[in-house]
């Protein structure tokens, strides 16, 4: 009787996304509403493992978790559904995962009618998913990144059945937005503009696990926007593996700076961000958009990885030293006050000292605002996996050269500002200093100034007193209410 109610509900489900997960997100309603009057109390926590798209995901199981009718916990301990959202660019966010789900495994035993899942990157590994199949037999709900908006559904099938569910699809076409979403900030948001990439670094899985690169379309793009803008968000971030190359799928005449434009000339938008660019094709026409529009963010986040020209092809970047000197100067010059941050790669397969030095030379001539330093990560399933590795005694000695110049690169742009006064998005009262607020700059930078609560989620003048390492000291300008 039981299975046939099942088969039924499911046949009556709409076929067409997204309403087929709002059908389900109250199916779930039902059924928790039926198992809190047994003393279940319905709590998650969604815990991020990732990158910004990774987030991303984030805030769309936690809103589809509210939906069904769960409610967030403070942490883990208590909670009935914890779903992980993963990372698996490398190594050490697979190892970070496999420890967390270790300590949840007495939890689960404890807790009647846990769920314990894991969604994103990682599981698109068939190995990494097939391990957590056979080992974490405690761990309930397994998909991917082509299938997180189908959690209620899911969801419903483990809940009814109550039974482990694992779905990883392969691949998929389908765009699915308009799913609810919690997020941290309710005055911040990330918008996706586009899926995947088709840009194959030798070193890099994401190709492999998010799939070819899929632009949605730009009036879905501005619709989400607005939408946002009308609920109050003031700061928005374009989210794409690299937006440079969105719209190159798409049958309508659209690419990433006329997007970029558009969102830009929104009425209410305060601040407009995107995440990440690529330098081989990061155009002209870019420059001029973001030099033309005032709200949209004075940081570009450029991801060098390496200096030398013989790595940058190994690794199969698309661009050269020189031409990457060139864009970088050539934004400082047409957007005066940018900041400029990277991503660093140390003892990537074959680097030799002279290529180490190429890439030191670069931080030293750019002097990056701040860098990102990674140990090159061995991925299976990449071409750079099966090349010979530097040797760890030798990588390690130059990731402590590396960092070393990066740290004293960062000194020498500290404090440029002090004086002046600048708007800040304030974000939230700061955690260490009572009274004091916390917020960021349009270059991205932190500062903390005293000031009212009131002023959290909005623009506030802040005068720039001091510089300590990576944030700025401030005073509420006198005309700040």
């Amino acid at each position: 009787m039981e299975d046939t109610r099942f088969k039924k509900l499911i046949a009556e489900a709409p076929p067409e996304e997204p309403a087929r997960q709002y059908y389900f997100m109250e199916q779930v309603r039902r059924l928790v509403e039926i198992k809190k009057k047994s003393g279940y109390e319905a709590l998650f926590k969604v815990e991020v493992i990732g990158c910004q798209m990774s987030a991303r995901d984030g805030e769309k199981l936690s809103g589809i978790l509210t939906n069904c009718g769960y409610t967030p916990a403070d942490s883990v301990d208590h909670s009935d559904i914890v779903l992980f959202t993963t990372c698996t660019v490398r190594e050490n966010a697979n190892e970070r995962l496999y420890g967390r789900i270790g300590r949840l495994k007495h939890q689960c035993a404890a807790r009647d009618g846990m769920i314990l899942g894991i969604a994103g990157c990682m599981m698109q590994e068939k190995d990494e998913a097939e391990l957590i199949r056979k080992k974490y037999p405690y761990v309930r709900l397994i998909f991917g990144t082509h299938n997180v908006y189908k959690l209620a559904e899911l969801l419903f099938e483990a809940l009814w059945k109550d039974a482990r569910i694992m779905e990883v699809l392969p691949d998929s076409s389908l765009i699915v937005e308009d799913l609810p979403s919690v997020r941290k900030y309710p005055f911040k948001a990330s918008v996706n503009i586009s899926y995947g990439c088709n840009n194959f670094c030798t070193y890099c899985i994401v190709p492999y696990v998010r799939g070819r690169e899929k632009s949605r379309n730009s009036s879905d793009i501005l619709r989400e926007c607005e939408k946002l803008l009308g609920e109050g968000v003031i700061e928005i971030c374009l989210l794409g593996q690299n937006v440079n190359s969105y719209g190159k799928d798409l049958a309508e005449d659209m690419d990433f700076p006329t997007l970029l434009s558009n969102v830009a000339e929104l009425q209410g938008l305060k601040r407009l961000r995107f995440m990440t660019s690529n330098p081989m094709d990061f155009s002209e026409e870019l420059i001029t958009v973001i030099e033309k529009h005032p709200n949209i963010e004075r940081h570009i986040h450029l991801p060098l990885q390496s200096g030398s020209d013989n790595v940058l092809r190994r690794m199969n970047r698309r661009y050269t030293k020189e031409s990457f000197l060139k864009l970088a100067h050539k934004i400082r010059e047409r957007i005066p006050g940018i900041s400029l941050t990277t991503d660093v790669i140390v003892g990537f397969p074959g680097e030799t000292e002279m290529d180490f030095q190429d890439t030191l030379d670069v931080l030293r001539t750019i002097h990056f605002d701040s860098a990102f330093t990674f140990i090159y990560s061995r991925r299976t399933g990449t071409p750079a996996a099966s090349w010979e590795q530097v040797p760890d005694d030798i990588v390690k000695d130059r990731f402590a050269r590396l960092m070393a110049t990066v740290k004293q690169c960062s000194r020498e742009n500290e404090g440029l500002d002090i004086g002046k006064t600048m708007e800040v998005l304030v974000e939230e009262a700061d955690k260490e200093r009572k009274g004091f607020l916390t917020g960021r700059l349009s270059n991205n930078i932190l500062v903390h100034f005293e000031g009212p609560s009131s002023l959290i989620g909005q623009m506030a003048n802040v005068r720039l007193v001091e510089s300590r390492d990576f944030y700025y000291l401030g005073v509420a300008a006198s005309d700040q209410a």
